[in-house]
């Protein structure tokens, strides 16, 4: 008994399969020919063994169609998801920029201004020009952050 049970229970899954895969195949509009002599075939009452043979044979295609559809939504999925992250990665990156012009005092400039100041600003090859405002910068956000509390002072400017 327990050695017909595992195999009723894989034919139990196989019938069941099927069973909802042709109600998925009777639902679509425009089923392939491969899709419709399925139907055709696990419909049929009486088959003959060479029916049965091309039954099988088409389920196993029809199984292998079905793994490749879900393969390629995970794929599209996982695609999906990464550029999620990146978008959400820039958004954050931005966010952070943008509040470095108000830290800095200068949310009232335009555009024009401030594109035009930064410009001058990435000619500037002078490091020792950069270290100034390197230590500049480090202790207007140390001391944001310490009047903000703990964590990412620009984040906490917010």
């Amino acid at each position: 008994m327990s050695e017909n049970q595992p195999e009723h229970r894989s034919e139990s899954r196989k019938s069941d399969w099927l069973t909802d895969r042709l109600k998925y195949l009777r639902a679509l509009k425009a089923p392939s020919a491969h899709q419709r002599v399925l139907l055709l075939l696990a419909e049929k009452p009486n088959r003959s063994a060479d029916e049965d043979r091309k039954l099988a044979v088409l389920v196993r295609a029809e199984k292998a169609d079905e793994r490749v559809r879900k393969a390629r939504t995970d794929v599209a999925k996982l695609l999906d998801a990464e550029k999620t992250a990146a978008r959400k990665a820039r958004n954050h990156r931005l966010i952070q920029q943008g509040l470095l012009f108000d830290l800095a005092g200068l949310e009232h400039r335009g555009r024009d201004e401030l594109l035009g100041a930064l410009l001058a600003l990435a000619k500037t090859d002078d490091p020792t020009r950069w270290e100034h405002w390197q230590a500049a910068g480090k202790a207007l956000l140390a001391q944001k952050g310490d009047a903000a509390g703990k964590g990412d002072s620009t984040a906490e400017l917010a």
